[in-house]
């Protein structure tokens, strides 16, 4: 069983050094452009964010092929069409958590599941929209970190929609977008230079490549 750890780490290592040297890109099936709308009450607590998701062309064209929509492909969709499209992303198993992480000062916080689910088709992508709640208080004086990711990497969040802040001008926020290159390289020199590694050990390669939005308000 050694042996076998070890023959999995030194295969993970090398598919990881392998990934640095090529576009990351390559490597996710579905890509999102993602946005967010951040609602913050007078106290600068966060009480809502509104997410933005606009697939690929490939991937928007075999949703709409699936579920045999413009089947004329003339790029647009008629009243039934689009109103079979709406919530066609929002069927989530029990667990999903959105591929959405909240935290303030390090801590998860409670989001509720989708919620006023709309979709648009235009220049032949889909573009979806979902509310998620916080459902828990917090004091408006925490860092407050957003990150879309999943965490297999199968889908591919990147923040190049807007981001707004709404409710309470105090509050102001940044973004950081990850160096994929050097923490794929971390990442594969951390996994050689492990004795042992079960399937638990396997890292999280999502939120290692994934954007962060941190909100800081200033509410005195």
């Amino acid at each position: 069983m050694a042996y076998l750890n070890r023959t999995m780490k030194n295969l993970l290592a090398l598919i990881l050094a392998l990934c640095g040297a090529v576009p990351v890109t390559a490597h996710p099936h579905i890509f999102v452009d993602t946005g967010l709308d951040l609602h913050f009450d007078d106290d600068g607590r966060l009480t809502e964010v509104r997410v933005t998701w606009a697939y690929d062309e490939f991937y928007s064209l075999l949703i709409t092929e699936d579920r045999g929509l413009d089947q004329d492909f003339d790029g647009k969709m008629t009243p039934e069409e689009l109103a079979d499209l709406q919530g066609f992303d929002m069927q989530w198993t029990p667990g999903f958590n959105g591929d959405l992480v909240v935290m303030q000062d390090g801590q998860n916080l409670t989001l509720s599941a989708p919620l006023e689910a709309t979709a648009v088709y235009e220049d032949s992508r889909i573009t979806t929209t979902h509310v998620r709640r916080v459902d828990q208080a917090q004091s408006g004086r925490g860092v407050i970190e957003i990150k879309p990711y999943d965490p297999t990497y199968y889908t591919a969040y990147d923040i190049s929609l807007p981001v707004r802040l709404e409710g309470n001008p105090a509050c102001k926020e940044s973004i950081d977008v990850p160096d994929v290159a050097a923490r794929l390289q971390e990442l594969g020199d951390q996994l050689a230079a492990m004795e042992d590694m079960s399937d638990d050990d396997l890292p999280d390669v999502g939120i290692l490549l994934a954007s962060t939005v941190t909100v800081t308000c200033d509410i005195s």
